[in-house]
């Protein structure tokens, strides 16, 4: 299981497992980006890491990862572009992100989060396309917070579950990630609500 092998290299590394592990996630490591985040959530659930360090690593490593894959796509951007197109499923996935810039134009910055695999092809085919790093910035560093500060949530409120859960998303897409936020967002809500009236009738006794 994924889970179990990230636990145990996090573990080992700790926060710089984090970090590096999504950093690499750029360049295709075979593990996704939104499991390594939850992992993170997870083990901080349970006591094994700190909860600003692990959540600091996650959020670098996705933002490094945002970096570099602008950087190559604007210094090196047609030879990565002609190694990605080799495998299927990458050539399905600069397809899409062509067709998701066609459509939206800058703002498929924000949309690719909704797609894996995808959100990484973006950062290179807008650096081609010649958008400067401060309007990159000023899209993609926002948009990648919410998307670690989502899925560090969902590992820590689901803990060994979320395997599971982020295989559900990958697969039916990340509206399936929105409906969690909103039930986890509802079950706050009503435990604030039902232990503040227990508190009250507990004065009132």
């Amino acid at each position: 299981m994924e889970i179990n092998l990230l636990m145990s290299i996090i573990e080992q590394y700790g926060y710089l497992a984090i970090f590096f592990l999504l950093w690499l996630g750029i360049v295709g490591l075979p593990i996704p980006d939104e499991l390594v985040v939850a992992t993170g959530g997870f083990l901080v659930s349970i006591g094994l890491l700190n909860p600003v360090y692990s959540f600091l690593a996650g959020y670098l490593g996705v933002a490094s990862g945002l970096t570099i894959g602008f950087l190559l796509g604007k210094y090196f951007g047609k030879p990565i572009l002609q190694w990605l197109s080799k495998s299927e499923k990458m050539r399905h996935a600069v397809e899409r992100s062509t067709e998701l810039l066609s459509k939206y134009g800058t703002s498929a910055l924000c949309i690719s989060y909704l797609f894996p695999v995808v959100r990484h092809v973006v950062p290179y085919l807008v650096a081609m396309g010649g958008m400067t790093y401060r309007r990159y910035a000023l899209l993609s560093y926002p948009i990648g917070l919410v998307w670690t500060i989502a899925f560090y949530l969902l590992g820590y409120v689901f803990g060994n579950h979320v395997e599971a859960i982020v295989g559900m998303i990958r697969h039916y897409g990340f509206y399936t990630l929105l409906i969690l936020v909103v039930v986890i967002a509802v079950g706050v809500v009503v435990r604030k609500y039902m232990l503040s009236n227990r508190a009250y009738r507990a004065k009132g006794d």
